[in-house]
């Protein structure tokens, strides 16, 4: 009996052991794998001279904070959006709208100035951005157990905040780490690419986290997450920080939409009119779809079978709609390369426009799928194209100012369509909201083009009068030389002519 005590220990004991050893391939194969993850991913991140530059740790960088962003997404909204009964969500959801846009309101003409007074310490701008989100989160974890509202308001608009302040200051330093090979229009469509990809990504699993543990602990391991991030923004190249330059006078330390010219105003207002639709059909499908106010969720006779298609799963395959929408709008952001980005907000307003009339006159689950990929591509497209504009046309004493005012702008026009689609979804009625959006869209499309056809005759017409001045000037010059005996046939050079037509147009970035 002792032996077969004995050979039974054996066994166990070698049955422990083969356990172990298999954890352990297990391991060093998934280490293995990760590491190939990882250095494929470096090999992405650092193409085209991206490493040189710095580029390509700022791709790293934003994919961080974008995975970061998406977990306090995640438990937010099921803290505030789905954790309220209908009834209450909608008061919920406008008042966050409207704190919101209060302060962007507010803090609009100073954040960007701000910015722009610390372009010589970059680096700890967008570090100190996502330390002071980090610090954040672990408020918002403290008041969901007790479910402290006011305080998880707060804390999302603080987010949001610094958030935007990030975004700014990733696009105002993106011209000095442009590779020489690389547009600025492909260089955002990379950084756009990567944080999709890793919102995606992290969506997935911070739902999941937050069914298993909660809100309060994913907001936690966002803050763990932005803090390992800042600690990367510090080690950003330091020729993103730029020198301070003497300045002459009182200067204006931030632009409004009448002082950035005529292409980058057309270009914001290409992107507000976007941004408006964006919130309006974020909100005016969600509470259409909770209120089963759309046709493949209404049963078509009393004991039909239930759709396949309920409320959650409709949600979900919006979502997916959206993210696919934007991942598309990169990739083209990405191929487009060399086309003017001018053309570009044109075209995706167009597109919004068109296909927001037929997915009015057509409505079902599949025109609401395609509507959703058109207006997140398109959002995506035109926001990367105007991103362009405005670091190739502005110049890099007020380019943060710049960049706040239109995040500011674009934000409050986010938040103005989503009232709308908080009031239209009350009319149950798919096709009078969608077509009122639709003339909505359809006359800011027609007002920029005839905007910039004047625009275009008339800097046309001006070029022609100061190719006429020229042309007198130089002929009287010949006559006169003549007159005094200088040899026949010889003028002054004639003077540069400048076919600049607006006089406030900032400082061209050479590096566009």
């Amino acid at each position: 009996m002792g032996r077969g005590i004995a050979g039974t220990g054996r066994v166990t004991v070698r049955a422990g052991k083969a356990t172990a050893s298999g954890t352990k391939r297990a391991g060093l194969a998934t280490a293995k794998g990760a590491q190939k993850v990882g250095r494929a991913t470096r090999r992405l991140t650092h193409a085209n001279g991206a490493g040189r530059t710095g580029l390509g740790r700022l791709i790293e960088l934003s994919a961080g904070n974008s995975a970061a962003d998406a977990l306090v997404t995640v438990a937010l909204a099921s803290t505030v959006f789905f954790g309220v009964p209908l009834g209450e969500a909608r008061g919920s959801v406008a008042l966050y709208l409207v704190i919101t846009m209060l302060p962007f309101a507010l803090l609009a003409p100073f954040v960007g100035p701000i910015l722009d007074r610390f372009r010589s310490g970059r680096r700890y701008v967008i570090a100190g951005t996502l330390f002071g989100r980090g610090l954040l989160c672990f408020a918002m974890a403290a008041a969901v157990g007790p479910g402290d509202l006011p305080t998880l308001f707060l804390g999302a608009l603080g987010v949001l905040v610094l958030s935007k302040a990030f975004n700014v200051s990733r696009a105002a330093i993106m011209p000095s780490v442009l590779p020489a090979d690389i547009t600025l229009v492909s260089a955002n469509a990379r950084v756009a690419l990567f944080t999709l990809v890793t919102a995606g990504i992290m969506v997935p699993i911070g739902a999941g986290l937050t069914a298993w543990l909660g809100s309060a602990t994913v907001l936690r391991l966002a803050m763990l997450l932005f803090l390992v991030v800042g600690v990367f923004g510090v080690r950003l190249p330091r020729h993103v920080d730029s020198p301070e330059l003497e300045e002459e006078g009182e200067a204006p330390r931030w632009r409004t939409l009448l002082k950035v010219g005529p292409t980058v105003a057309e270009a914001v207002w290409a992107n507000v009119a976007i941004r408006v639709f964006s919130g309006f059909l974020l909100f005016f499908l969600l509470f259409l779809v909770q209120d089963k106010q759309v046709p493949w969720l209404v049963q078509p006779y009393p004991g039909a079978p239930a759709p396949f298609f309920d409320g959650p799963k409709t949600i979900a395959v919006l979502a997916a709609a959206a993210g696919l929408g934007g991942l598309i709008g990169a990739m083209v952001a990405n191929w487009t390369r060399n086309h003017a980005p001018q053309l570009i907000v044109l075209v995706t307003l167009a597109v919004t426009a068109a296909a927001t009339i037929t997915a009015g006159i057509f409505f079902g689950l599949w025109a609401a799928v395609g509507i959703s990929v058109v207006t997140a591509f398109a959002q995506e497209l035109g926001k990367l194209a105007l991103d362009a504009i405005v670091q190739r046309e502005i110049g890099e004493e007020v380019r943060s100012s710049t960049f706040g005012v239109v995040e500011a702008v674009l934000q409050l026009a986010w938040v103005f369509g989503g009232l709308v689609g908080l009031v239209l979804s009350l009319t149950e009625s798919s096709m009078a909201g969608l077509i009122t959006l639709a003339v909505f869209l359809t006359v800011a499309f027609c007002w920029l083009i005839v905007h910039r056809r004047r625009r275009v005759r008339a800097a046309k017409a001006e070029l022609r009068r100061q190719r006429a001045a020229a042309k007198a000037a130089g002929t009287a010059g010949g006559t006169a030389e003549g007159t005094a005996g200088e040899p026949a046939g010889t003028r002054p050079a004639e003077p540069k002519i400048d076919s600049t037509v607006d006089p406030t147009k900032p400082l061209t970035n050479p590096n566009g």
